[in-house]
């Protein structure tokens, strides 16, 4: 059962959260709008060096439109190089156990989850990828894709807090700052501390152990501490191990659990703070902070509600299933709630395990944009979307032009954050129905009914929320599911930044309006409560039909000793 240290548990992790928020947020807000700050000294000449090798103008800044064809660019090498060197990690060093070229179709698609930011592993890493592809090309990736999530964030924030002007800064610049000053930094201290508690960190070949019947066993070894740092910081997800953090090698105590959870949400939650500095309101900063806060309590609720009730079939137990024994439940859905929220992908339990309320819950977390803290930067211009959308509402009811920090909110950005909002649930529910109607998607099934359904709806929302995590019961390492998921993380990743570079572009060249008695307050209840509302119906409606045929007939049938 639920119990009062289960409660504080919680409510340590939650105040620690909100302790750091505005520590990390005043250190981004310096290190983004070029202030003197604790890594200017120690780091300060790599940035200048790094500037000076590449040929970057760091003063230069750009229109909306270059911002976007650098990221697209430097994203586009990204994705070939990891691509590339897949495919020839059998004739690379750092190859111990020797292990072959990994097939084309698992390349593209480990590509472009890790240049995502999604993290999606279709394959268990300690059999499939050399120490060489883990290092140079996925733990790489997780630094600079979550740099990118940030650069977008910087120059929306930069586009709303100008005023005629069509410049958003430089894609170059904020790409360093947020790897030297931010993620950098972070990973390393967070390595050393997980080394500290048992996270390994070696280069060494695999260990034979015999256990006590006398049977062999392979014991993978690997540079796995550097890896799960930045995996967590960067909410990137994936994992050195196929079990990822429910494997006592990449998350040893119950000490590395909660620091691992800390390092999930850390980042998202200093933006905000951040944000608010940035466009000249910290209380919209802390607005959307108790916003993201909220709807993760309610998420939370519902897990611990569908975990601990009783059902017909396992009476009043609690549900063991798939969870570490060494966390129990309440840290095991704390987790399941804290990196779908996030974006990150990372687990300590296996969430096919879950009760169908509490996987529907992690669903319904990726369904609604990945906004609740979410990725770093990604879940900030995210929530910016519902914004966005939640004010024209206001405006329309009132009859009043909608306005946003003082920029007037018009048809442009409503049609862009429409597009951002739609193609996200456009791609979840496309892929779905040709999975669920096709011989190709059922045939990689685990489980028959509306749990392999949800399998299914979870592997495309996990895909195009570039959130990564699974459902695991489902074999995605398929050429149908490579593909089709490799193009649903695309989707995802640079459907949503596109539009909102364009917001950012539009909005940086309108005047600012002057706060008038007729100006609708983006920083008190009535806000947070609208704010909710339409995250919720514009967000959540769109998929109740798949819920449906899901999770929700899943539970209702449990409920009367019906399993799949």
């Amino acid at each position: 059962m639920f119990t009062t240290f289960d409660f504080l548990q919680i409510i340590i992790f939650v105040g620690l959260l909100i302790g750091l928020t505005p520590i990390m947020g005043n250190y981004m807000y310096k290190v983004f709008t070029g202030e003197k700050h604790l890594m200017s000294a120690p780091l300060g000449w790599f940035e200048r060096l790094t500037y000076k090798l590449v040929g970057v103008n760091s003063t230069e800044e750009t229109n909306w439109k270059s911002y976007a064809f650098g990221l697209l660019l430097f994203n586009l090498i990204g994705f070939l190089f990891v691509f590339l060197l897949q495919l020839t990690q059998a004739f690379l060093p750092l190859n111990p156990t020797n292990l072959p070229n990994v097939s084309w179709h698992s390349a593209f698609n480990t590509a472009a989850s890790f240049m995502t930011n999604t993290n999606w592993q279709g394959y268990s890493g300690e059999t499939t990828m050399s120490y060489l592809v883990q290092m140079l090309a996925l733990t790489v990736q997780n630094f600079v894709s979550a740099a990118t999530g940030i650069a977008v964030l910087i120059a929306l924030a930069r586009g709303l807090s100008r005023k005629t002007t069509d410049k958003l800064g430089n894609f170059w610049v904020d790409l360093t700052r947020s790897t030297l000053y931010v993620l950098l930094p972070l990973s390393i201290l967070l390595a050393v501390i997980f080394v500290s508690q048992g996270v390994i960190q070696n280069f060494d070949t695999y260990q034979t152990a015999h256990t006590l019947q006398g049977a062999q066993q392979v014991i993978p070894m690997g540079p796995v501490a550097s890896q799960e740092s930045i995996k967590l910081l960067g909410t990137n997800g994936g994992g050195f191990f196929n079990s990822n953090s429910s494997h006592p090698f990449e998350n040893p105590t119950p000490l590395s659990n909660l620091l691992q959870m800390l390092a999930i949400f850390l980042i998202p939650a200093g933006l905000t703070f951040m944000y608010g500095k940035m466009v000249g309101s910290k209380r919209h900063g802390w607005t959307i902070f108790t916003v993201m806060l909220i709807l993760f309590f309610a998420g939370l609720a519902i897990s611990l509600y569908g975990e601990y009730s009783a059902n017909p079939i396992f009476g009043h137990s609690a549900l063991m299933e798939g969870k570490e024994t060494r966390f129990g439940i309440t840290h095991s859905v704390l987790y399941s709630v804290v990196t779908t929220d996030a974006s990150c992908g990372a687990v300590n339990a296996m969430h096919d395990s879950l009760s169908p309320l509490a996987g529907m819950v992690a669903m319904v977390n990726m369904m609604l944009g990945e906004v609740i803290f979410g990725g770093v930067g990604a879940g900030l211009y995210g929530m910016v979307v519902f914004i966005i959308l939640t004010v024209f509402i206001a405006g329309l009811m009132v009859g009043r032009t909608p306005e946003y920090l003082g920029k007037k909110v018009e048809r442009f950005e409503v049609t862009m954050a429409i597009i951002a909002n739609v193609i996200t649930s456009f791609s979840i529910l496309l892929f779905t129905a040709w999975a669920a109607t096709s011989a190709l998607g059922l045939s990689s099934l685990n489980n028959a009914g509306p749990h392999g359904f949800s399998e299914i709806l979870y592997a495309f929302d996990s895909g195009t929320g570039n959130n990564g995590s699974a459902f695991a019961g489902l074999n995605a390492n398929t050429v149908f599911y490579n593909l089709t998921i490799g193009f649903a993380m695309l989707i995802g990743r640079f459907g949503v930044i596109i539009p909102i570079l364009a917001i950012a572009g539009s909005m940086a060249k309108k005047k600012i309006t002057p706060v008038s008695a007729g100006t609708f307050q983006t920083n008190n209840w009535l806000f947070i409560a609208l704010l909710i509302g339409v995250i919720l119906i514009v967000g959540g409606l769109t998929y109740f039909p798949a819920l449906s045929l899901g999770p929700i007939v899943e539970h209702l049938l449990m409920n009367n000793g019906i399993t799949f």
